[in-house]
């Protein structure tokens, strides 16, 4: 069954404007700007990538900067509140309550757990990547 334009558009175009926010993730939310690089309205933008990836442009962004703060958190000792701004966040409130949504721990509870003993990095960094927007893990997982 052949494709329809639209689907062409989502398959070439939408996967631009993901890369566009993940460069730009500490930056504000441009939906104009990312709506030019997939060449549709920003309504229609806001539609096509929820279809396309199963998110809204919003959570997206905000589950990418958690995803960033949760590395951070792990490798350095930049202060949470430091973390919570180079990642894009304006708000520590704001950042701690999606930090929590996302994660199931707010961001201090997070640093002070004891990472996964003797376990290869990459399975950490897979096992403790957030899948969606608002799915936490449990907080009692090891």
């Amino acid at each position: 069954m052949a494709m329809s334009n639209e689907q062409e558009i989502s398959n070439r175009l939408m996967p631009r404007a993901r890369d566009l926010m993940d460069r730009s993730c500490g930056d504000p939310l441009d939906i104009t700007a990312l709506s030019e690089v997939a060449l549709v309205s920003p309504a229609h933008f806001i539609r096509r990538f929820k279809a396309t990836f199963g998110e809204t442009p919003h959570r997206y962004l905000q589950r990418r900067r958690v995803e960033r703060a949760m590395f951070m958190l792990r490798n350095t000792d930049t202060s949470v509140t430091a973390i919570c701004m180079d990642v894009g966040f304006s708000s520590m409130g704001t950042f701690s309550r999606t930090f929590n949504e996302i994660v199931g721990e707010s961001p201090t509870t997070y640093r002070k757990r004891e990472p996964f003993p003797n376990v290869l990095g990459c399975f950490v960094k897979s096992w403790s990547r957030p899948s969606s927007f608002g799915e936490a893990r449990p907080a009692d997982r090891p």
